[in-house]
């Protein structure tokens, strides 16, 4: 059993509709060519209930005897627990259960691989500080944190190891008894690289370092479980229902029929809520021991800790190219941080395949250390590849005196070169790149003197992609009732995106009634349709043609009822706010005033999403151009104006399109400037456990001059929607396009991320600068 997220890409079986006749093959329905309610700004439609806090998010329910559940951790970046004295807190008002390391539901396996189980739930070895020794369950929050503080816990410090480039010594203390590299590194090669360097006009190679990045959504991870003659019903802050839903099936070996998981609210996840936590199975085996609803809320320093971050990363990179800037060859390396338990926490797919090079060479290694698991960040591995691509790039710009933009446009690729050379259903990396420099007054910008002043402005550009197209498996049901509204019923978790909205929009426009009059039913494994989680820029691209498809079925049904009663042709027929319009006639028929419909009291479509187009790939491409502003004396970095350039397809929303760009830059300058996970290599313990010592970019660190450019290719192959994924593209370009801007103001560039006062002044030393 693994207690990470297993496949969550399944399809549901639809015989019984399709037995009815309900289930239309998606691939029929032809690209939409200009639309009026997909792709204007709407208004989230649960906007009100977010603001005004009627929202009820997992953190705020409250049932009926529901217990809280507070959890004891390790103090220590390793140690072995000896032993437990709970007679205290057993003796406190209020308690009612306690689960300790001795508990025989402590030993739930955790994390398995080829060669066992890695932990358990409540383990005695305990890997880093924050592991979970123990857990309380009392009447209120209160009472369950002083009786977990009122347990006695003994423990055997063990030798640790944080910093993952020791870890990777022979001599470093080892994690898991197997070692610190549970795998040998991954080499991806194309072409023969040595001799391609033999033949480069100009060759750049450099080593870099980034941070390792918390999360910190404004929600932290909670969770609600309880019991009901032997069924689990989970309330949860997730990202994927279905995937926690499955990984609860098989901790507590029950058929996935008896678990019902439900999220409908929750305040962001960044792919730190893609998995099921431990948090969340203690709160059920609490829940199944007292026979109450048990609520494990994480505190905001357990949240920052325990559930996830971006791995820091070495990056050693090297790149070489004829003088006419084609790129002959890219060879390096990439060293990152699992955590305690394994993790992705590489990734080279920029170096790969970004750009056209017929000779590429990537080795990807990963090492555990005594800190937090990694998971999942908003295009994990990504930013990091770019920090070093692209500052590797304006490099090479600058030997063979190529203006960096130019550089890019040399390489742009027509093909996936790691698919085998398929090709694209469209490309807008080039669309991107010349749209945004002109939008950001590139040819200008790059080439104004330098500021004499302490105060000097620089100008960078840097590129992206996203290397994942989803999983083409979601399903929808579309309801049209005889007053013409609608409920749309899917799986999908709306992580704070605006996804309900989109969905909306979908069904308004291809059904023809208002955006008010559907309502969206999601994320309930026992209510709602199989859909996957919601992470990897997914989402819209997977659901939508499914919602657009379910509500086609649901058109087709009601304009064949509209034929037979109005007694019209059915090609003559058409929908339009709400009613049918007859072709050649000035009247039109309310949805409302149709008997038939009346009669049915409903009509049900069901839409799936279609298989992604055959020998082609549908990915979305970025390019970011910053301005920064740095203060020689302080080294202060200040970025004054912002253009990001999308090619995501088609805008489905042009305010939640802007606003996820928005938070991607934002995480961008985070990861840039501010952000970075500070752990003691002494004691093993985190130092920038709060967010006073830990520094989330704010609105006052976002420019007032931003602007967004959104390139749409116009891709009629990618989907029935002719939309590709944001959320990642939208963040990976933006901290590079930071750094280079920063070495354009300073003439000394930062190769170590995220770039702060002290790097500034390193960086204007080496140079002889004050």
């Amino acid at each position: 059993m693994t207690m990470r997220e297993p496949n969550i890409y399944r399809t549901e079986s639809l015989d019984a509709w399709e037995a009815l006749g309900y289930a239309p093959d998606v691939s029929d329905l032809p690209p939409w060519d200009k639309t009026t309610i997909v792709g204007a700004g709407v208004p989230r439609i649960d906007g009100h209930d977010r603001v005004s806090g009627t929202a009820v998010y997992t953190r705020d329910l409250a049932l009926p005897g529901m217990l809280h559940c507070a959890i004891v951790r390790s103090p220590h970046a390793h140690a072995r627990v000896k032993r437990v004295d709970i007679n205290a807190a057993k003796a406190m008002p209020g308690v009612h259960a306690i689960l300790t390391t001795d508990s025989p539901e402590a030993k739930m396996p955790w994390i398995l691989t080829g060669q066992g189980p890695m932990s358990q739930l409540l383990d005695p070895h305990c890997r880093y500080e924050g592991e979970e020794v123990a857990a309380v369950a009392a009447d209120t929050p209160l009472q369950a944190a002083d009786a977990a503080r009122a347990i006695v816990v003994e423990y055997e410090k063990l030798p640790m190891v944080v910093d993952y480039e020791a870890a990777v010594k022979p001599d470093a203390p080892k994690v898991h008894e197997r070692g610190n590299q549970l795998a040998p590194p991954r080499t991806s090669q194309r072409g023969d690289v040595e001799k391609a360097f033999a033949t480069a006009d100009a060759v750049v190679e450099h080593t870099f370092h980034t941070p390792c990045e918390l999360h910190v959504p404004l929600e932290v991870h909670c969770s609600v479980a309880q019991w009901d003659s032997g069924n689990l019903a989970v309330w949860d802050s997730t990202q994927g229902v279905y995937a926690v839903r499955d990984s609860l099936a098989v901790a507590f070996k029950l058929p996935l029929s008896a678990v019902r998981v439900t999220s409908p609210f929750m305040g962001g996840g960044f792919g730190a809520k893609l998995e099921l936590g431990k948090y969340t199975v203690i709160a059920a085996v609490l829940a199944r021991q007292t026979g109450r609803a048990v609520k494990c809320a994480l505190t905001r320093e357990e949240s920052l800790r325990c559930v996830g971050n971006r791995p820091a990363n070495t990056l050693k990179l090297k790149i070489g190219a004829r003088k006419d800037g084609t790129l002959v060859a890219i060879d390096g390396s990439i060293l990152g941080a699992m955590g305690a338990y394994p993790s992705g926490a590489t990734s080279s797919y920029l170096m790969l395949d970004l750009y056209t090079c017929p000779n590429v060479r990537m080795v990807d290694s990963s090492v555990l250390i005594n800190a937090g698991q990694a998971r999942a960040f908003r295009a994990p591995g990504y930013p990091q590849a770019a920090w070093a691509l692209e500052q590797v790039m304006d490099e090479l710009a600058a030997k063979l005196r190529m203006d960096p933009v130019e550089l890019r446009l040399k390489n742009i690729p027509t093909v996936s070169q790691l698919r085998n050379n398929q090709p694209y259903t469209s490309t807008g990396l080039a669309d991107c790149l010349r749209k945004g420099a002109e939008q950001f007054g590139w040819a200008e910008a790059s080439k104004r003197p330098a500021s004499k002043g302490h105060l000097r402005r620089g100008v960078g550009i840097a590129a992206g992609m996203w290397g994942s197209g989803g999983s083409p498996s979601a399903t929808a049901i579309a309801k049209l009732y005889p007053d013409g509204s609608v409920n749309l019923n899917s799986g999908a978790a709306d992580i704070g995106t605006g996804t309900k909205t989109v969905f909306a929009q979908v069904v308004a426009e291809e059904l023809g009634v208002p955006v008010e009059k559907v309502r969206i039913e999601h994320a309930d494994t026992a209510t709602t349709q199989y859909s996957p989680s919601s992470g990897g820029s997914q989402t819209i691209l997977v659901n939508t043609p499914a919602v657009r498809a379910a509500a086609a079925d649901v058109k087709n049904q009601l304009l064949a009822l509209a034929a037979e009663e109005l007694k019209k042709d059915v090609a003559s027929l058409s929908v339009s706010k709400g009613a049918i319009v007859i072709a050649g006639e000035d009247r039109t028929v309310p949805f409302a005033q149709l008997r038939s419909l009346a009669q049915r009291q409903q009509l049900v479509g069901v839409g799936r999403r279609a298989p992604h187009p055959p020998g082609k790939v549908a990915l979305p491409f970025a390019a970011h151009f910053a301005e920064v502003e740095v203060n020689t004396r302080t080294g202060e970095v200040r970025v004054v104006r912002f253009v990001a350039a999308q090619d995501s397809g088609r805008v489905m929303n042009a305010l939640t399109f802007e606003n996820q760009v928005l938070g991607g830059v934002a995480m961008g300058i985070g990861f840039g400037l501010t952000e970075n996970r500070v752990m003691d290599r002494v004691t093993g313990k985190l130092a920038s456990g709060s967010w006073h010592d830990y520094k989330v970019p704010t609105a006052m660190d976002f420019p007032v001059d931003f602007t967004l450019v959104a390139v749409d290719p116009h891709d009629k192959e990618c989907n029935s929607v002719g939309c590709k994924g944001l959320g990642e593209p939208a963040t990976i370009p933006a901290a590079a396009a930071i750094a280079n801007a920063v070495c354009d103001a300073i003439g000394a560039r930062v190769y170590d991320a995220p770039i702060t006062p002290a790097s500034i002044v390193a960086a204007l030393a080496s140079k002889g600068g004050r």
